[in-house]
């Protein structure tokens, strides 16, 4: 497969959002050209196919553009699926834990990140909003090695990359709450051969410049 008949994936490595499309893509073991950028400087190729202006954004070899983290994870895996992430067993309970992290948990862990602009609450009393989320992954991680089961779902790589910017607020904290479970199923996810290979650093990408080829 050469480069130009590729799908291109524009990424930034510490979006948690394009971390989950990079390791459904990586799950998927489907290559596409990566286009690293920074935020304060969006390409203008990635701006006339998205406006809006966020990442991931995926543009298809035959031009369609996904804009969303979640759709363009099932997209990928549509495609192929050599482990069964898209598991028809778990498939609705993992899409209604995502909906869950997307709509309820991250509201909270943008409050606990950023509290010093949020003054409603203290940055102690977000965080217990967000561990309601983490009794529900703790609840589950006590019968599976995985979320939803032995092997891994959508769930797992929908919702770790949030876990781990929860925890990174702070490591201390998050290390002495009383989720062992959960927090032994972070530590095994951010060792995970295919989560160090999507957070490979790449230099921003500019107009002109060879592909990267980003594939398992």
């Amino acid at each position: 497969m050469t480069a130009y008949s590729l799908s291109c994936l524009y990424s930034f490595r510490r979006c948690p959002y394009a971390m989950r499309a990079r390791l459904g893509l990586l799950f998927a073991e489907l290559p596409v050209e990566l286009r690293e950028i920074t935020l304060k400087n969006k390409p203008a190729k990635m701006l006339a196919i998205s406006p809006k202006g966020t990442v991931p954004v995926l543009q298809l070899a035959d031009g369609v553009v996904i804009e969303e983290s979640r759709e363009i994870v099932e997209w990928v895996l549509e495609q192929q699926d050599p482990q069964e992430l898209l598991n028809p067993k778990t498939l609705h309970q993992g899409n209604t834990l995502i909906e869950q992290n997307d709509q309820e948990f991250k509201h909270w862990l943008d409050r606990y990140k950023y509290a010093d602009r949020h003054l409603e609450m203290t940055q102690t009393e977000y965080r217990q909003k967000g561990e309601a989320f983490l009794q529900i992954l703790e609840a589950l991680l006590t019968k599976n090695t995985y979320l939803l089961g032995d092997s891994v779902t959508i769930a797992d790589i929908g919702i770790m990359p949030f876990i781990r910017q929860f925890a990174h607020v702070d490591r201390d904290i998050f290390y002495s709450l009383p989720y062992p479970k959960l927090q032994i199923w972070l530590k095994n996810w951010l060792a995970h051969p295919l989560f160090i290979q999507a957070m490979t650093k790449f230099q921003p990408w500019q107009d002109g410049d060879a592909p990267v080829i980003f594939s398992s």
